[in-house]
């Protein structure tokens, strides 16, 4: 038999969970795209989305995803042959070092490993030791291990060295879910897609870009009419802003979404995301009282994104577990990229948990209560006391 007829929820860690007035948004005929109510609702979309990065300077809309967002601040910041420092905590840090190089840029990697953060003396030391690096890739949150970098001392360490380094940070994991102050840590490139904080259909990306970036956009050879932002920022006509046709419908969901973003207030949707995640993590450090094989990805707290949790079960109760809460309880969880080889028995032994974007109390202790009956049916050891534990966190943070 299975409990799994009923609303499904998706708990991967993007596309995430889109909200009723999001879609309904989206049920509507195409509009003019050359004049109108199109675009002034993307004139009040723009100091929007500048509001989310927090940031007063400059933001480009593309039509893609994730990856777009990094070609498209490759192709700004570089010209073949300049040299960049990517520090690496996962796999899409590791994406984004091959995508430079690809693109011709001279990339140098800082691989901290999968479970623990950028460490700001070792950026300094690379920095010092070449001060023609012409920018610093790093990912807020590593979507694959759940890393939470310190963007600030980052910045730090770039000034420590003397260097005159651009700082470009991946949140397409954490923003809209984790505490991000682009102005306010020295950010210089913020890069973000639309399909997890922003709790929209996958299909836009963003690229958000200090004064001192643009300038210095302005001798990159790289840029190619798709990726140069120069027009996306103040078009001359409507179409620039997107390369092209506009796509509508993914705006009318934007728009919908960033209005619930400001109803609730960037700072109760950072208090939101943390009291879930710690809910998450309290039912996991119960499980793992007396049982090895299960545990957190990052020991530190301090070191978690807020947006999804990476665990390990050990193979192959991740996978078992994973299919399980699908097939008998409605319930996707994300599968353990880049933890292991897929091709391997340890690849099964990992899994992640998603409470990102449009996620509240019961959504996630649904879920937290699913993965315990998997663990039941699957005869799977774990600790007492999981649930008891983040229903505690989430009624201490209500």
């Amino acid at each position: 038999m299975s409990l799994a007829n009923g609303r499904h929820y998706l708990a991967i860690p993007g596309p995430s969970v889109m909200p009723d007035r999001v879609l309904n948004a989206m049920h509507r005929a195409a509009p003019n795209i050359y004049e109108g109510a199109l675009h002034d609702m993307v004139d009040g979309i723009v100091p929007d989305l500048k509001q989310v990065a927090r940031t007063a300077q400059h933001v480009a809309i593309y039509i893609g995803n994730g990856h777009s967002a990094w070609e498209a601040a490759i192709a700004n910041m570089f010209s073949r042959g300049d040299k960049a420092l990517v520090c690496v905590t996962g796999h899409f840090g590791l994406g984004w070092a091959n995508a430079a190089r690809q693109m011709g840029v001279d990339v140098q990697v800082l691989d901290f490993g999968r479970n623990s953060p950028v460490d700001p003396a070792r950026v300094e030391a690379a920095l010092r030791a070449d001060l023609a690096i012409r920018a610093v890739l790093v990912t807020h949150v590593d979507t694959a291990t759940t890393v939470l970098n310190d963007v600030a001392a980052v910045r730090g360490a770039i000034d420590a060295a003397g260097s005159d380094a651009l700082l470009a940070v991946d949140c397409i994991a954490s923003l809209g879910c984790d505490r991000f102050e682009m102005d306010a840590w020295g950010v210089d490139i913020t890069v973000a897609a639309s399909q997890k904080g922003l709790m929209v259909p996958p299909g836009l990306s963003f690229v958000w870009f200090s004064e001192k970036a643009r300038e210095r956009a302005m001798t990159s050879n790289l840029r190619t009419p798709m990726w140069d932002w120069t027009y996306r920022m103040a078009p001359r006509m409507f179409h620039e802003r997107f390369g092209g046709t506009a796509p509508t419908h993914h705006l009318f969901a934007l728009r919908e979404s960033l209005d619930m973003i400001a109803e609730e207030g960037m700072e109760a949707i950072w208090a939101r995301h943390d009291t879930l995640a710690r809910s998450v993590w309290a039912a996991f450090d119960a499980w793992s009282v007396g049982h090895d094989h299960i545990g957190l990805n990052v020991t530190d707290p301090a070191h978690r994104g807020r947006a999804v949790t990476a665990v390990r079960f050990g193979a192959p109760h991740g996978t078992a577990i994973r299919r399980w809460t699908e097939q008998k309880a409605g319930v996707t969880l994300g599968i353990g990229l880049g933890m292991a080889d897929p091709s391997t028995p340890e690849y099964h032994g990992f899994m992640r948990v998603a409470h990102m974007g449009h996620v509240n109390a019961h959504m996630t202790l649904g879920a937290l209560a699913t993965i315990e009956a998997a663990m039941h049916a699957l005869n799977i050891p774990h600790g007492a006391g999981g649930l008891s534990a983040a229903a505690k966190v989430v009624g201490q943070g209500a």
